[in-house]
Formats: C-alpha cells, structure tokens, sequence
C-alpha cells in the first residue's frame, strides 16, 4: 500500500481526536455565579487540553516524518500503524479523565495514572512501528539509513517515553506532579532544537 492512503486515514484520526480534546472545556452557565470564578475553576481542563494538543501534534509531526522514510508500507506496518492511532484515539478519554479527577478527593491519583500511562503506551506503540520500519523493514527505506543513525534513533525514541514511565509512577504520591511532567515533555519537544523530524526522532510527545 502506498504511503500517501495510509497518512491519510492516519491524518483523519489524529484530527478527530485533537478535536475531541475541547469538547471538555464547557461554557459556564449562565446565573451559576462569577463568570471569571467559572472559568478560573476549569483550570484542569485547560492544562489536560494543551498538554495532550501539544502532545497529540508532536506525534503527527513524527508520524508524517517517520511515513516519508519510507517508499510503500507492508502490513506489519499498517497493523503496528492501527494500534498507534488506536492509542491515540483514546487520548481525548484520558485527558477528561485527568481534567475530572485532578481536584477531587478521591480517584485522582489513578486518573494521573491513567493519564500518564496513556502517553506511555501511544509512546511505545510509535516506537514499535519506527522500530519495524528502520529495521525489519530497512528495505523499504528511501533513502537508506546508515545502521548507526537508525540506532540513535531508537535510542532517543525509547528515552523518550521514561518521563511517562516516570509520570505514571509517580501519580500515586501526587497527581500533579504527574501532569508537570507530561507537560514538561510536551513543551521540551514543541521547542525548536528539539525538533523531532530532523535529524533524529522522538518517538514520544
């Protein structure tokens, strides 16, 4: 199958569920009392939102980066391709999950797990399908890829996904520690020498 239908269908997916993102923030309702205090009060939300955008765009920077490699697409590619849009559609799931919870009294810490622990899994599923592309598949590749570069590549593409590792764990002593830290990968990858599709890759958000 050609690259171009695979990124496509691909596109469409990852636009759905960055748009899902803010169907959480709602509209405070009228004579429910200051407006600024209702607004203010959906601050988790507003930080659930633009860590998963900031996330969700920085994997379809990579995903179009790690596509354009290639001449065609097999289909181990393709189902490796399905689980990671599959991690990614329920993004818009976790991130109200962590936006509800963030200030109760109770079930918040598992929220910041979940949370965490999504990015983590959408993390490994992009580095499962880099991982096959650069190697299993390093016939496909267009223009070859010297082996050494390849490796970085991955390497850089699994420490990647530690903070996650390490924001999931940590949920359970303080969920918003958690969230600083899917925040601060989120912002550390947006920055410009950080650039995730030249030279090397980042295989998380």
């Amino acid at each position: 199958m050609s690259t171009g239908r695979v990124e496509a269908f691909s596109d469409g997916v990852f636009a759905i569920a960055i748009t899902l993102l803010v169907l959480d923030i709602h509209v405070p309702r009228p004579g429910s009392g200051d407006l600024g205090h209702q607004l203010a009060a959906q601050w988790p939300s507003y930080a659930a939102y633009v860590i998963s955008f900031l996330t969700i765009g920085i994997i379809w920077i990579n995903h179009h980066a790690m596509l354009r490699r290639i001449s065609r697409v097999d289909h181990p590619t393709m189902i490796l391709n399905l689980l990671l849009l599959m991690s990614v559609g329920v993004l818009p799931f976790t991130t109200a999950l962590m936006a509800a919870y963030l200030k109760e009294g109770s079930g918040e810490h598992l929220a910041a797990a979940v949370y965490s622990a999504s990015f983590l899994v959408m993390g490994l599923a992009f580095g499962a399908t880099n991982r096959h592309i650069l190697f299993a598949r390093s016939d496909l590749l267009d223009p070859p890829i010297p082996l050494r570069r390849r490796r970085a590549m991955i390497v850089r593409g699994v420490g990647g996904s530690v903070p996650y590792l390490l924001a999931a764990v940590l949920a359970l002593l303080s969920p918003y520690v958690s969230l600083a830290i899917c925040g601060g990968v989120a912002v550390f990858y947006a920055l410009p020498f950080a650039s995730v599709t030249e030279p090397l890759d980042a295989a998380s958000g």
